[in-house]
């Protein structure tokens, strides 16, 4: 993507989601936490179905650990990878009452040393909860960057590294959140949906999907 189309980029996805957000339901730091651990692998609609029945009985890493493994596994049993996430967020919480009050730490060092944590979960966190400038690469922005060219690169790192750099400080704040969501929704896996596209004319991807029903001319004709 040229430089010069990345702040058109955002200010037309801004235009149209001022107050983006994620999809994940929490009212609070630590079920912020919790939600994002238990996400891995899985839908923010299923993770947010488990989560409320689980949040209405325990919301606090004490709460958590009185309910054992078992007892929490009980809860998020339709989400998948249940067994592993259930060990890591009891291990989190014994880690959060143990070391830190029961609260969720402000510093990437510090949620990065919680089980089931790892970089993309940090962030999320420090921008959501906190509000640092951060960017979690998952799945769909890592599709993004690298379809669109706004910041191609071969692993997530290099791909928030990358985003990091070329998005414009106004718009970094939000960014992760309007790229997840033009990822889930317009810039989708297997065909995208460039018919939709608000911001197809700063877009490298070629070819552009038709829209359905639509007649392609073939190349020889």
């Amino acid at each position: 993507m040229k430089k010069e189309f990345i702040e058109p980029f955002f200010a037309t996805l801004r235009a149209a989601n001022p107050l983006p957000t994620t999809e994940l339901e929490f009212t609070t730091v630590f079920e912020l936490l919790a939600a994002v651990l238990l996400s891995a692998q899985a839908t923010d609609v299923g993770v947010n179905k488990a989560t409320r029945r689980l949040f209405a009985v325990a919301n606090t890493p004490q709460a958590i650990l009185d309910l054992g493994v078992e007892g929490l596994e009980s809860y998020i049993k339709t989400i998948g990878l249940y067994h592993m996430k259930a060990k890591h967020l009891i291990e989190a919480c014994r880690i959060l009452v143990q070391r830190h009050g029961g609260e969720v730490p402000r510093t990437r060092e510090e949620l990065e040393k919680l089980p089931g944590v790892g970089r993309k979960t940090a962030n999320v966190v420090l921008n959501v909860a906190f509000g640092e400038e951060t960017m979690a690469v998952d799945t769909h922005i890592f599709r993004v960057a690298n379809r669109t060219g706004l910041a191609p690169g071969k692993d997530p790192y290099e791909v928030e590294m990358g985003l990091m750099k070329r998005v414009p400080k106004e718009y970094l704040a939000d960014a992760h959140h309007w790229l997840i969501l033009h990822g889930r929704y317009v810039c989708v896996a297997r065909t995208p949906r460039c018919w939709e596209c608000a911001v197809i004319q700063y877009c490298d991807y070629q070819p552009k999907t038709p829209p359905p029903g639509a007649t392609v001319r073939s190349s020889s004709s």
